[in-house]
């Protein structure tokens, strides 16, 4: 079964189709990196996906019309990694990764030992284990975002999804959170969908990409396949070498200016 699908999904803001007539279906258990130049509608696909922006067409989880859902049934099945997250300075690392097991309460219901330990489990696996009586505001970009995403991590839902989750780290805490997503999805079986700007970053962790334009899918497959000197000069007008590298690939910019002497 698989565990996105979308069908005829078109998405209008400002009178303007933002997402247009996307059909895409994600298995349970992958990871799909979603590219495209800025403006390409990665990031309003992902709210569509979550039911945060309108749209017009199908979107089903696990076999189920996300129309059909309450509000707490979808976030017990999605999770979301914003951007631009909301972070009040005044609340507390703890607290804060705490919000990602609310789906789970009932009403007025506090937090008990499980979800406790759920939020402990994700500063831990996240290097914030120290963290936990910080207040957000004392915090940096990088620190602040991997506190994002140990709150998605704490709402132990089946499916993640992430809007340029490594842009504010450092090349380490990178690679840590990539890792650890990975590791986590194939443990857990969790379905990962990334909306990437780093096209290298993207193809060394993601099994699939969908590339963007205007909001139409116009390509899909292999990180190898889709990634091509062509596809690229043609969508993102940018000159560039694909290399090889242990049997992924990566994307180097190539200087059209030339180089004094």
């Amino acid at each position: 079964m698989s565990a996105i699908q979308l069908t005829d999904v078109t998405v209008v803001l400002g009178g303007a189709p933002v997402v247009d007539r996307v059909d895409l279906t994600f298995d349970e258990g992958g990871w799909v990196a979603l590219i495209g130049p800025n403006g390409a509608g990665k990031t309003t696909l992902l709210r569509a996906i979550a039911r945060l922006v309108p749209f017009s067409g199908s979107i089903e989880l696990e076999g189920r019309p996300t129309a059909a859902m309450r509000r707490s049934e979808l976030s017990r099945l999605i999770a979301v990694v914003p951007q631009d997250p909301s972070t009040p300075p005044w609340m507390t690392v703890g607290e804060y990764v705490l919000l990602g097991r609310t789906p789970h309460l009932g009403p007025l219901a506090k937090e008990g030992r499980l979800d406790l330990e759920a939020a402990a489990r994700a500063l831990e696996r996240l290097d914030l284990s120290g963290f936990g009586e910080r207040p957000l505001g004392t915090l940096s970009g990088g620190e602040k975002q991997r506190v994002v995403v140990a709150r998605a991590l704490a709402q132990e839902a089946r499916i993640i999804l992430l809007d340029e989750p490594t842009a504010a780290l450092d090349i380490g805490h990178q690679q840590q959170a990539l890792d650890l997503l990975d590791a986590l999805r194939l443990e857990s079986e969790l379905t990962l969908v990334a909306a990437m700007h780093d096209l290298t970053l993207a193809a060394q962790y993601a099994e699939r990409m969908v590339l963007l334009d205007h909001g139409r899918v116009v390509a899909d497959g292999l990180p190898r396949d889709v990634l091509t000197e062509e596809t690229i000069a043609r969508h993102y007008g940018a000159a560039i070498d694909i290399v090889p590298v242990d049997g992924r690939v990566a994307v180097v910019p190539r200087r059209t200016t030339s180089v004094r002497e």
